[in-house]
């Protein structure tokens, strides 16, 4: 029986300019022209007979269906990224490292690193996937992950990486250009709140030593986003105030585009960590990697 399916390229555009909010980020991430992206997106509505976007005052958001459809369409093309990956180095055996890494986390950290380690080990090939979720170390066939959380996994060897502080910042606008407001004003806000950090408010909130924005029944209030690049253009829109990790919004807030005026950042219980399977801890390849890693965490100091 024939597949009722959209075309590849059709989900491709879709998933990245759902991502980035933005059809030109989205085009020059998958090498294509703005108007070949907006008119793949135009061809997928079109299949689907609904409206995946909210196109108003030159701004993109995604409708409740285009919501929907991004979380799935992206879980579907990462986990066909990663069979293919397994597929593409079956044979390949210790001169690929399967590195999977969270998407924000790898673009503002890690990846500006690598050309460092892939000139000291010429003779490796890194595969890279991605994930917003974590990796399971030996369903996912990875070698080595970037995971977040308490640094605790079964069955993993792990090392801490990067301790991640966080900030409310909003637009300047939204408090009227002011370098300081008290934290009791947050209650006046609406709260933008991303859906793999459930715990963010309430975590910076409990640090600061104050109650939750509004009381506990309105702390869980505001819009939901499936991405950070989501929610920091939502604040940058001046949506609302978002908890983020100061390292994802450090040029914002450098060039003004957004403010913190709500307080100092705090140290989040959670962390980025090295992770890879017990079993795999002596092969050249993770070696090389982790070394090479703890390298980069010491430079850092």
């Amino acid at each position: 029986m024939r597949r009722i399916l959209p075309t590849f390229t059709s989900l491709q555009c879709f998933e990245a300019a759902a991502r980035h909010l933005n059809f030109t980020r989205a085009a020059e991430e998958l090498n294509l022209t703005q108007s070949a992206v907006s008119r793949q997106v135009r061809n997928l509505e079109s299949f689907l007979r609904q409206d995946l976007f909210r196109r108003a005052d030159r701004r993109l958001g995604l409708t409740e269906a285009g919501a929907d459809y991004a979380r799935a369409v992206a879980g579907l093309l990462d986990g066909l990224q990663a069979e293919t990956l397994k597929v593409l180095t079956r044979d390949a055996g210790p001169q690929v490292l399967n590195l999977a890494l969270f998407p924000t986390f790898g673009s503002f950290w890690l990846i500006p690193r690598l050309g460092g380690f892939t000139a000291a080990h010429p003779h490796l090939q890194l595969n890279l996937t991605t994930g917003t979720r974590p990796f399971d170390l030996e369903a996912d066939d990875v070698d080595v992950a970037i995971q977040h959380g308490d640094g605790t996994w079964p069955g993993a060897v792990t090392h801490l990486i990067a301790q991640e502080e966080t900030i409310p910042v909003c637009a300047p606008s939204l408090v009227d250009g002011r370098r300081r407001v008290p934290a009791a004003e947050l209650a006046r806000f609406t709260r933008l709140h991303l859906q793999s950090r459930p715990y963010a408010w309430d975590e910076w909130m409990t640090a600061r030593g104050l109650d939750a924005p509004g009381g506990e029944a309105a702390a869980d209030t505001g819009p939901r986003f499936e991405f950070f690049n989501m929610v920091i253009r939502a604040a940058l829109a001046g949506l609302g105030v978002a908890v983020l990790p100061r390292m994802f919004v450090g040029e914002e807030l450098a060039a003004g585009h957004l403010v913190a005026p709500f307080g100092p950042a705090v140290l989040s219980h959670r962390a980025y960590y090295m992770a890879y399977a017990a079993r795999k801890a002596d092969l050249p390849k993770v070696v090389a990697f982790r070394d090479w890693l703890l390298g980069q965490v010491a430079a850092d100091g």
